[in-house]
C-alpha cells in the first residue's frame, strides 16, 4: 500500500525502488502516467479537446507530456506540442518519446504566438523535483498559459510549485486539475489549491521501499 502523501524525497525513492528493485521499467511507468492523464482529459467534461496544446520540457515530466500528446493524437484529436529547453539535454525517456512523436508526425514547435487559440493546455514542464525559481522563457510561457482561457491540466505537480511546501517558485501554473502520480504531495494544501485545482491520484504501479 502506498501512503497517502509523498515528500519529494519519498517520491524519488519510490520511483527508484520500483524501477531498480521491483523491475518495472521507467518507460512503463511513463506510459502508465500518460494513460492516466489522457484518460482524465477524455472523461472530464471541463476539458474541451478540440485543440490541445501539450507544453513539455526536457525532463521526464516532459516525457510524460509527450506520451500524452501521442495518446490523444492517435485517437484523431488535434494536438500540438510546445517543446521548451535544449533538446540535447533531454532525458533518455524524453528523447524516446520525442522520437515516437516524430514517427507519428505530431506537430512539435518551439514557440507559440497565441495560447488563446487552444481549448485545453497540458502542463508537462517541471516535475516533482523543481528546486529553484522559474525564470526567463519558462516563466514567460507559464504566465502565457495562465492568461489563456483554456483549462490547464498539470502532470504530477503544477510547474513552478514546490512540491514539499506548496511555495510558488517565481511563478506557477494555475491548473484546473492535477493528475499526480502514486500519492498526493506534501505541498498540496488549501494554500496551493489555486495552482493544483482538483487533485486526482493515479496509481501507476509505484511501490515504496519496505
Amino acid at each position: 500500500m502506498t501512503k497517502p502523501v509523498f515528500s519529494i524525497q519519498e517520491a524519488r525513492e519510490a520511483d527508484a525502488y520500483t524501477i531498480n528493485e521491483v523491475g518495472i521499467p521507467s518507460a512503463v511507468l511513463m506510459e502508465r502516467a500518460a494513460l492516466a492523464v489522457a484518460n482524465e482529459l477524455q472523461t472530464n467534461e471541463a476539458f474541451d479537446l478540440s485543440k490541445t496544446l501539450v507544453v513539455a520540457a526536457t525532463g521526464n515530466n516532459g516525457g510524460d507530456g509527450l506520451a500524452v500528446a501521442r495518446l490523444l493524437f492517435v485517437q484523431g484529436l488535434d494536438v500540438t506540442v510546445l517543446l521548451l529547453g535544449n533538446e540535447a539535454h533531454a532525458t533518455v525517456e524524453t528523447q524516446r518519446q520525442l522520437k515516437i512523436c516524430r514517427h507519428y508526425r505530431i506537430p512539435i514547435v518551439t514557440t507559440i504566438a497565441d495560447f488563446a487559440a487552444f481549448t485545453t493546455i497540458v502542463d508537462g514542464i517541471f516535475g516533482v523535483g523543481l528546486a529553484r525559481p522559474v525564470e526567463g522563457a519558462f516563466a514567460e510561457t507559464i504566465q502565457a498559459m495562465n492568461a489563456s482561457p483554456a483549462n490547464i491540466m498539470a502532470i504530477d505537480v503544477p510547474s513552478g510549485l514546490q512540491a514539499d511546501t506548496g511555495e510558488i517558485l517565481g511563478t506557477a501554473i494555475q491548473a484546473a486539475t492535477t493528475v499526480t502520480m502514486a500519492a498526493r504531495k506534501l505541498g498540496f494544501t488549501a494554500k496551493s489549491e489555486p495552482n493544483t485545482g482538483h487533485v486526482i491520484v493515479a496509481d501507476i504501479g509505484v511501490y515504496q521501499p519496505h
